[in-house]
C-alpha cells in the first residue's frame, strides 16, 4: 500500500461525507477550524505470508473552535458521532465500498475506525482547539 495515498484517501473520504470540515491527508501547519487530518503512522508488514497483506494503524485528528466552550465541544460531539450527517464514522464507512469492493476507491482492502480517543485540548502553535484522536486501520496488500 502507498502509505501517502492512504492518508489523503482518508481525508478526501471524510471530506466526501462532511463537507463542513476542513481536511488533510497530513499534518498542517495551521489548522482552519473545524480541521481533520490524517497524522502519525504505524505499519504493521507481512500479516500474510508473501507479502500478501499489511496493516496500517493511522492516528487521525479532528480540531475544532475553542472560542466557547460548549458550542466548541458540541461541534465535536456531533462530528463523533456514530451516524448523521457531520459523522467521521459514516464517511469512513461510506469509503469502504460495497461488500467486495476495494475501500478508499482501490487503495486498500479494507479500514475500520476502531476509536476514538484523548478527548482533550491540543495546542497547535500558538492556537488552542477542542479534539480527538480517531484511530483508522487500513488492511490491504504488502
Amino acid at each position: 500500500m502507498d502509505v501517502g495515498a492512504v492518508r489523503k484517501g482518508l481525508a478526501r473520504a471524510v471530506k466526501a461525507g462532511v463537507p463542513s470540515l476542513n481536511c488533510f491527508g497530513y499534518v498542517p501547519d495551521s489548522c482552519p477550524e473545524p480541521c481533520f487530518y490524517a497524522g502519525e503512522v504505524e505499519i504493521t508488514f507481512d500479516r500474510t505470508f508473501g507479502r500478501g497483506l499489511d496493516e496500517i494503524e493511522v492516528t487521525c485528528r479532528l480540531l475544532v473552535s475553542r472560542a466557547d466552550d460548549r458550542s466548541g465541544q458540541a461541534a465535536l460531539d456531533r462530528y463523533l458521532a456514530g451516524s448523521g450527517p457531520h459523522s467521521i464514522k459514516a464517511a469512513l464507512v461510506a469509503a469502504r465500498g460495497a461488500p467486495g469492493e476495494l475501500a478508499l476507491d482501490g487503495l486498500c482492502d479494507d479500514l475500520h475506525l476502531m476509536r476514538v480517543q484523548a478527548y482533550r485540548m491540543y495546542q497547535v502553535g500558538e492556537v488552542q482547539y477542542y479534539g480527538a484522536e480517531l484511530i483508522v486501520r487500513v488492511i490491504g496488500r504488502g
